[in-house]
């Protein structure tokens, strides 16, 4: 008898979220095209963009329901939204190509639409063709964050620099983005194999707390100022840029107390960390704690969110570099934010693999499957990437001169490269399967990632336009 009640029960559960999911998304769009209506303006980058995040947002909400629930009409609903999400994702890259007059590829906002727009279509590649449903639930979350980035970067469309001006810009740069989404989706591919294959949950932990303590002492070691503040870049409202105080140095500006929080934060999503320790040398005990201590990190991660959103959204603070008061906007620290709410996803993906272990691998393909299907993703990869290097060189030399510079995004490039041949190399020649090359697959995309944004922000080049 219970058990015929709670077959009647779980499909009512799948109902409610799937009309939950579809309301909000209503009615999102509805205030949306509310705002639209009284400014005038119904087809804009700006709107097509926003209900590109509506829809991703829906899908990822459907794709966790699916991994925490296993119903399977969460699936259907959530690659319908995806499918929505592209679509207008497709829009407002046409919008950007019509408006710029070239592709979407010069600067690292363009880049970012093309590249959530492949890692999309990819997802759903994955899904349909190789029956990883919950595929989603990491890329998806992945592309929101893709797209919060790209409401925060300067969007205006200006002259290509002469540098730019040639067809193997779009040759180049297709060829990245493509590589880029494809290296992605073998990262979420090879974190799947890692739980079908049964490494330890508490192994997960602590890269889990050490990828959010990376988050935040990066925050905390260059941001953090003496009296417990948070230094931010300046913004001109106006000019819609940060303030410099010369040729290439930023002024900051200190939001008082929220340095404290940032540091308060540091030492909570490291204490997982620290009770994984203890637990490997005296007893499994500390495992409840550590599993409390990331539930608690969460909370406060959430908190710093906002905080850091509210206060950093608007107000007038000092700077230590010149007197008065001055603005900054979340604008002027994208990768603050972004990384900030990387963090909240990475735990919530944990709580969600703690919780529902069981369930995820009975949702997933063999381990062995996964390995097969992540092997294809990066024979895909390679090539793209091989030839982004080839075309690039190309390019490099009717630009400068010169085939090869040791620029800091071609050192990377190369880099990136050699890493995903060693993978082919060592599967190929020594017959490498499994965790190791889950591993080698998960310090390619990382890779990528500092490739793509770090080089960019951090090591100044002849791609410093990018």
């Amino acid at each position: 008898m219970a058990r015929v009640k709670a077959e009647q029960q779980q499909p009512a559960t799948g109902i409610t979220l799937i009309v939950l999911v579809g309301l909000a998304i209503a009615f999102l769009l509805f205030m949306a095209f509310l705002n639209v209506v009284k400014s005038g303006n119904l087809v804009s980058e700006t709107n097509l963009l926003f209900a590109t995040l509506i829809f991703y947002s829906g899908a990822a909400a459907l794709y966790l329901g699916f991994g925490v629930t296993g119903i399977a009409s969460y699936v259907k609903f959530a690659s319908l939204a995806t499918w929505l999400g592209l679509i207008a994702n497709t829009a407002a890259v046409a919008h950007r190509w019509y408006e710029a007059g070239h592709p979407p590829f010069a600067s690292v906002y363009e880049m970012l639409l093309s590249f959530v727009w492949t890692l999309a279509a990819l997802t759903l590649v994955a899904e349909r063709k190789y029956g990883v449903k919950v595929i989603g639930t990491v890329t998806m979350p992945v592309a929101i964050v893709g797209v919060v980035l790209m409401q925060l970067l300067r969007t205006e469309v200006h002259p290509l620099v002469p540098a730019l001006q040639s067809t193997w810009l779009h040759v180049h740069v297709t060829l990245a983005m493509l590589a880029y989404a494809a290296c992605a989706l073998s990262f979420a591919l090879a974190m799947m194999f890692l739980i079908q294959d049964n490494l330890k949950t508490e192994t997960f932990l602590a890269v889990t707390s050490a990828s959010t303590l990376t988050i935040y002492a990066s925050i905390v070691l260059t941001r953090f100022e003496k009296w417990g503040g948070l230094n931010l870049a300046a913004w001109n409202p106006e000019q819609k840029s940060e303030i410099l105080l010369s040729k290439g140095v930023r002024l900051f500006v200190t939001i008082p107390d929220l340095g404290w929080l940032m540091t308060l934060t540091l030492l909570v999503v490291a204490s997982p960390l620290v009770f994984y320790g203890l637990a490997r040398w005296k007893s499994n005990d500390f495992l409840t704690l550590a599993n409390r201590a990331v539930f608690l990190s969460i909370l406060l991660q959430v908190m710093a969110l906002v905080m850091f959103v509210v206060r950093a959204g608007d107000g007038l603070y000092p700077s230590l570099d010149a007197e008065g008061t001055f603005q900054t906007r979340l604008a002027a620290s994208p990768f603050i934010l972004s990384g900030l709410v990387g963090g909240v996803f990475i735990s919530l993906l944990y709580l969600l693999l703690l919780w529902r272990r069981p369930d995820l691998e009975r949702l997933l393909p063999s381990s062995d499957n996964l390995d097969r299907i992540t092997y294809k993703t990066i024979c895909l990869a390679f090539p793209l990437l091989t030839l982004m290097i080839a075309a690039g060189a190309y390019w490099a030399n009717q630009t400068w001169g010169s085939y090869w510079s040791w620029d800091p995004k071609e050192t990377w490039a190369a880099i990136t490269w050699l890493v995903y041949a060693g993978y082919l190399h060592m599967r190929v020649t020594r017959g490498w399967r499994g965790r190791r090359a889950a591993y080698f697959a998960i310090l390619g995309f990382a890779v990528v990632m500092f490739t793509f944004f770090g080089v960019t922000y951090l090591l100044p080049g002849l791609h410093a336009y990018a």
